[in-house]
C-alpha cells in the first residue's frame, strides 16, 4: 500500500529549529487561529474552557465575566496553560502549541490595558451582540504572556526537525 506521507515513518528526528524560525512558526499559529482551550485549577479541580482569544506577539488576550469559574480560578492561582491548535486532518497536519504563563487581569483603569487593548478586536463581539461600537466594553481583560511554549508540528519532520519544539521567553 502506498504511503501518503512516507517521511512520517522511521525514527523521529531530534534536530531543533533555530530560535527565530521557531518564533516565526509559533507566531503564525497564534495569529492564524482565534480559539483556544484555557486550563485553570480551582477548588473543584482542573477546568478546561474554550475561549476566543486575540494575540499580541507571544501574549494571548480575552475578556470574561468577572464571576465566571475561570476568573475565580485565575484569582486563586494565576498560573495557566493554554492549548492552541489548527484543524487536524491527519498526523501530517498536526500543528499546535501549549502556552504556559501567568494570567493578569487588567481592569478598565489598569495602566497596561491601553497597550493590549489596541490589539483586542472587541468590535466583533459587540456587533454579534447588537451593542454600540461607540462604547467599548469594560469587562476585565485577561492577558497571558507566554513564559514557555511547547510547539508541535509534524510537517517539520519533512526537513529533518523534531516535531516537538520548545520555546522560552
Amino acid at each position: 500500500m502506498p504511503l501518503t506521507n512516507p517521511w512520517l515513518t522511521g525514527p523521529t528526528p531530534t534536530r531543533k529549529l533555530d530560535r527565530d524560525r521557531l518564533a516565526e512558526r509559533i507566531l503564525n499559529l497564534l495569529s492564524s487561529q482565534n480559539m483556544c482551550v484555557l486550563a485553570t485549577a480551582g477548588p473543584d479541580g482542573p477546568l478546561a474552557t474554550p475561549v476566543r482569544y486575540y494575540p499580541l506577539d507571544f501574549t494571548l488576550m480575552f475578556t470574561a465575566a468577572p464571576r465566571s469559574p475561570k476568573m475565580r480560578n485565575i484569582a486563586a492561582d494565576p498560573r495557566v496553560s493554554v492549548g492552541v491548535f489548527a484543524p487536524l486532518v491527519g498526523l501530517a497536519s498536526s500543528r499546535g502549541a501549549q502556552v504556559f504563563g501567568t494570567a493578569r487581569v487588567l481592569g478598565p483603569e489598569h495602566p497596561d490595558r491601553a497597550r493590549h487593548w489596541a490589539a483586542f478586536r472587541w468590535e466583533n463581539e459587540h456587533a454579534e451582540r447588537g451593542r454600540s461600537l461607540s462604547e467599548p466594553p469594560e469587562d476585565p481583560l485577561v492577558v497571558i504572556e507566554a513564559d514557555r511554549i511547547v510547539y508541535t508540528e509534524h510537517w517539520l519532520r519533512r526537513e529533518g526537525y523534531a516535531p516537538r519544539q520548545h520555546w522560552r521567553r
